[in-house]
């Protein structure tokens, strides 16, 4: 018989929001809500989705020199910080709409792009009612996120586009915990194990 541990089989958390514990001390992630677009055994990767970073579309739109056509408003939609890796880089969560060949569908009502043709019809008519547009991302490598979920880093809960798309970006780290039935503003930053 061998005396090796059994594995534990690989729960992915891909389409899971990761709610960042009041004591989770990384400038970056205090207080944060985390999408998770991937997660498999080579590791994880996600978009922060309520970090604006000082930047309207409209402004960002204007600086890569996309021609905005629209009459929506895109002076009160603001870019986050959707992670520490590849802060150049654009992605965008929108829900499904035909149309976009280089959206990947994430889940039933979320689809991610980092394409500039969503980028460009953003300033137009084409874009998609609702989205959320991040410069950068969060990675982890195997086995780190669940470590640091087993160190009472993180809180998880199933993501879900209400959340993403129509909840004010500076009200969505405590709704995201009130929808596991508790206010986090209540929990103490010191984290045991039983």
């Amino acid at each position: 018989m061998s005396d090796t541990p059994k594995k534990a089989p690989f729960h992915s958390l891909q389409n899971h929001f990761l709610i960042a514990m009041p004591g989770l001390n990384d400038p970056f992630f205090h207080h944060t809500v985390t999408y998770v677009c991937e997660h498999n055994e080579e590791g994880a990767m996600g978009l922060v989705i309520n970090q604006p970073v000082g930047l309207t579309v409209a402004s960002l739109l204007e600086q890569i020199e996309v021609e905005v056509t629209t009459t929506r408003s895109l002076e009160d939609i603001h870019v986050l910080t959707g992670g520490p890796v590849a802060t150049d880089r654009g992605f965008v969560l929108h829900p499904p709409q035909e149309g976009w060949r280089s959206s990947l569908q994430l889940s039933d009502e979320i689809m991610i792009t980092t394409s500039r043709d969503i980028l460009e019809s953003l300033g137009s008519d084409r874009a998609p009612q609702h989205f959320l547009l991040t410069l950068g991302y969060a990675g982890w490598d195997a086995g780190q996120l669940e470590e640091e979920i087993a160190d009472n880093s993180w809180l998880t809960i199933p993501a879900d586009a209400d959340l993403l798309f129509h909840t004010p970006t500076a009200q969505r780290w405590e709704k995201a915990a009130e929808r596991l039935g508790f206010d986090i503003n209540q929990l103490s930053s010191e984290a045991g194990h039983a």
